[in-house]
């Protein structure tokens, strides 16, 4: 994760892809989710996704896993450079999250996150707070899944 300070109003970072077959869809289900349509490929037929569908709790969980993944593997280049790696703090929360279109079994969605806005923090001057809109293509371009995430990120250090 950059510091605040290098991030910019449109700052946008493509995060991975994801693809979710029967048997990632039906674990995920199995777990967390445990509804017909998306436990059973003739259920999901017969419903109105025409298809086994993935939870949108699965959709949202695979933007997560790629974001830790994407944070990650910037923190080990950063490393790798002799920069100091940025640690970022918590979400406050998120608000506007659409399931657009069904996820179903061999849909692969790519994930992707753009800075909205910045603002400093007087109350908490080692943090500012980044509000990211994310969104999630499918294969054929169509926007499938998106949400407004806010996250505290660490303020460069006083020299």
């Amino acid at each position: 994760m950059p510091y605040f300070e290098e991030m910019k109003i449109g700052d946008r970072r493509e995060l991975g892809s994801f693809t979710f077959t029967p048997e990632n869809i039906k674990a995920f289900a199995v777990k967390f989710d445990p509804q017909p349509f998306h436990l059973d490929e003739e259920a999901g037929r017969k419903s109105v996704f025409g298809g086994l569908a993935a939870s949108g709790w699965h959709v949202a969980a695979a933007w997560m896993k790629l974001t830790v993944a994407s944070f990650k593997r910037e923190a080990e280049a950063r490393a790798a450079r002799g920069e100091p790696v940025v640690l970022g703090g918590p979400s406050p929360g998120f608000e506007d999250l659409k399931w657009i279109r069904p996820v179903l079994a061999g849909d692969t969605l790519t994930y992707d996150t753009q800075v909205s806005s910045l603002r400093s923090l007087d109350t908490r001057p080692q943090w500012g707070l980044a509000e990211f809109y994310n969104t999630g293509v499918n294969q054929r371009g169509e926007l499938a899944f998106s949400f407004k995430g806010k996250a505290f990120v660490p303020r460069r250090p006083a020299a």
